[in-house]
């Protein structure tokens, strides 16, 4: 029985032990959600705000996670494919900009306070990235979409071995207490024994 559990211990994750086309709606689900990678943004305070979930979008299991439930999504609604101009721009300044970029992509949905400069303005001073005791500010953002109701901000990929975490403090337009945080520990944040951001 020992043996049972330490084995179950020490199992590999399964977005190591499996082909991304082999992952379940509920583990695709769940990498996006609840993972070393993902965890809700808490309320600045005592505010108890509905729920405000974001990952990291350059880390390669999310961004399996993201063609997969896209791919999955497509299959159940055939049809004629919608043209999102602002996403395909996404994808390509992403291939260009991934070894120099952290990106975390926040589901705010795409709400109406994406068109007001003074909120964006806002978002843009006072979103930040903190690595042990230095501080960073967005590099750039793309606004959530119709078809992508995630906001994603970048950030320079400046996390060292020796940085313990990564944490954010975000100012997210539309969103009811807009002023939210996270951390992550980075030794968590690993794919096959290797840094994954």
């Amino acid at each position: 029985m020992i043996w049972f559990a330490l084995l179950f211990l020490f199992a590999a994750p399964f977005w190591e032990a499996k082909a991304p086309a082999d992952w379940t709606d509920s583990e695709v689900a769940l990498l996006l959600t609840d993972s070393p990678w993902a965890q809700p943004l808490t309320a600045a305070g005592n505010g108890n705000g509905a729920p405000v979930q974001m990952y990291f979008a350059t880390a390669l299991p999310m961004q399996q996670a993201e063609r997969e439930r896209d791919r999955r999504f497509k299959r159940k609604r055939p049809g004629p494919p919608q043209t999102d101009e602002l996403a395909a721009e996404y994808r390509v300044w992403m291939e260009e900009n991934r070894a120099t970029q952290i990106v975390i992509a926040v589901a705010v949905g795409n709400n109406p306070a994406f068109s007001n400069d003074q909120e964006t303005r806002q978002m843009e001073q006072e979103c930040v990235m903190r690595v042990g005791r230095k501080k960073f500010k967005i590099t750039g953002h793309f606004p959530p979409t119709a078809n992508d109701p995630y906001l994603r901000l970048a950030f320079p990929r400046q996390v060292g071995p020796a940085d313990k975490t990564i944490s954010f403090d975000l100012y997210l337009p539309g969103v009811e207490l807009p002023y939210r945080s996270a951390e992550f520990p980075v030794k968590d944040m690993s794919l096959k024994g290797k840094p994954e951001m």
